[in-house]
């Protein structure tokens, strides 16, 4: 029997693991019910954007990210990159600071302003943002284990400017299940990282109300290896984990819940990604109501960044990451985020450059100021395919999410290694896929080419930046008053070993200028260090 067209073509299964037909129709769709299941923009379940208008009435926030060297050459790159447009600013720390590591740490060796700005007390903060009026722009400090220090540091930053803290937004990337996850930059175990923040959602909810005390991120899950499926489904139990911790507190889920801000990763399939983040609206819109009983709609919206992941662009034939940053963001806009953020082209080997950086946001500003991309909301919603997938989308992030809860929570499958196995599998598979062709990837396994020795701007260590680093901290040492340093420790010490909300104590720390390693000194004595778990 002769087979026909359809039977002759090659099948397509996406990363998620959903086979695709070659043609949808009415058919493929029957079954869902708009106003339940898509509805209008701005209204439950908000699967088609979480506002009436989306772009129409306001352009996405544009925050590329940024930071390296010492405050003042952050607080220059910040000015440059706001001269340029910018909406927003996405702040870098090095790796020590991240680490809770002074300049001068024998730890901090070599790193210091490296892949960030260098922060030690109160005084690189305020230097960093010197002339910058932070209540006329929304900031998102990129920390996890030290977040409640450097939100700390932000706030009296705040002070200084004259600034009320009612009139400050923002957002503390602070998700440290997902470091245990993907990048490592952990401290503390489990259980003390997750009260710290408890600790920060208790104190914003009252004190700083414009500003997102945590942001989940799925994007470096993603990056770490997890399929879209996971991405998705691990970030949203991490979610949980921390909303639960505060319900515990006695607060109501509409104190905070419409604070809550979630960071995802883009690369791969142009319409899995579309999909991916519709169905994460959806479902996210649900959890809220249906698990944790909102009644307000702002706590149901899944608010978040999404942009170009640094895991979809390649060393070889790197001006090619130019275009995948386009389609990156040509996807966000069409997912409906608020805020989107671009990898640079160079940033598969190197921090980004001024070009770079400058090619990266003037890509945002094309497709919302050129090519239509505020003209109407949801401009995929309605397609066969597109509503098909968002639908299966949502049944595999439920499923994946059903597994761990399965396993008892997140906090346990991360305790256990589970989480972190899961994902390194999936990074192992997709690299094998990679090299034996089955995943296409241009310039690297087809369409290979001889490349002439590429012009590459490095940012090699600098030794002169940390020497002026750790020149600044001692004077900083020298000229402070170490009697109120010494108490301010102290009194955080007595916090930190009761359930007190330990962030009024961070806060007489930071304005004492007590350093970054010196409060996470006392966070370690009290609480001890994470050990890695082994899982064979």
């Amino acid at each position: 029997m002769k087979k026909s067209k359809s039977e002759e073509l090659s099948e397509v299964v996406l990363e998620s693991g959903i086979k695709v037909k070659p043609v949808f129709g009415p058919e493929d769709i029957k079954g869902l019910v708009y106003e339940k299941e898509i509805g209008q923009p701005g209204e439950y379940p908000f699967t088609r954007g979480i506002h009436p208008l989306m772009y129409r009435k306001r352009p996405w926030t544009m925050r590329q990210y940024s930071g390296f060297g010492t405050a003042n050459e952050t607080n220059q790159r910040f000015k440059w990159l706001l001269k340029q447009g910018q909406t927003a600013l996405n702040v870098a720390f090095d790796l020590p600071t991240q680490l809770g590591l002074d300049s001068d740490d024998p730890f901090a060796e070599e790193e210091v302003g490296r892949v960030g700005m260098a922060i030690d007390t109160l005084k690189d903060l305020e230097e960093a943002f010197a002339d910058i009026s932070i209540d006329k722009i929304s900031t998102s400090l990129t920390i996890n284990p030290v977040a409640s220090v450097m939100l700390a540091m932000y706030l009296v930053v705040a002070e200084k400017q004259a600034i009320p803290w009612d009139q400050i937004r923002g957002t503390t990337q602070n998700d440290i299940l997902k470091e245990y996850i993907g990048r490592g930059t952990w401290i503390f175990p489990v259980e003390p990282s997750i009260r710290l923040i408890g600790d920060m959602v208790e104190f914003c909810s009252k004190n700083v109300p414009k500003f997102n005390p945590f942001s989940v991120c799925g994007y470096h899950i993603r990056e770490s290896g997890a399929t879209p499926v996971q991405e998705m489904a691990y970030a949203f139990e991490i979610a949980i984990t921390y909303i639960q911790e505060v319900l515990n507190r006695g607060l109501n889920i509409d104190d905070f819940a419409g604070r809550i801000a979630f960071n995802f990763d883009i690369y791969g399939n142009l319409w899995e990604q579309v999909a991916k983040f519709r169905a994460g609206r959806k479902l996210w819109a649900k959890i809220i109501k249906e698990r944790f009983g909102a009644k307000n709609p702002r706590s149901m919206i899944l608010r978040m960044i999404a942009g170009g992941g640094g895991g979809g662009l390649t060393i070889q034939q790197p001006e090619n990451n130019i275009v995948r940053g386009a389609y990156y963001a040509l996807i966000s806009a069409l997912s409906g985020t608020q805020t989107m953020a671009l990898c640079s082209y160079d940033e598969a080997y190197t921090i980004p450059s001024k070009k770079a950086a400058l090619i990266s946001l003037r890509t945002m500003q094309i497709l919302a100021d050129e090519m239509g991309l505020k003209d109407t909301v949801d401009p995929l919603g309605g397609s066969y395919y597109i509503e098909w997938l968002t639908d299966k989308m949502e049944e595999k992030i439920v499923e994946c999410m059903k597994e761990v809860e399965e396993m008892g929570g997140m906090i346990k499958a991360v305790e256990t290694g589970y989480i972190q196995k899961e994902v390194s599998r999936q990074a192992y598979m997709r690299e094998i896929k990679i090299q034996s062709g089955e995943i296409t990837k241009i310039g690297v396994n087809k369409y290979v080419m001889e490349e002439e020795k590429a012009d590459i701007e490095l940012h090699p260590f600098n030794p002169e930046v940390a020497e002026e680093q750790k020149k600044k901290l001692k004077e900083i040492k020298a000229l402070r008053n170490n009697s109120d340093v010494k108490e301010t420790l102290f009194g955080l010490k007595k916090a930190a070993q009761t359930n007190e909300n330990v962030m009024p104590f961070v806060l007489n720390a930071v304005k004492s200028y007590a350093t970054l390693g010196e409060i996470t000194k006392v966070f370690k004595e009290v609480f001890g260090k994470f050990k890695e778990p082994v899982r064979l």
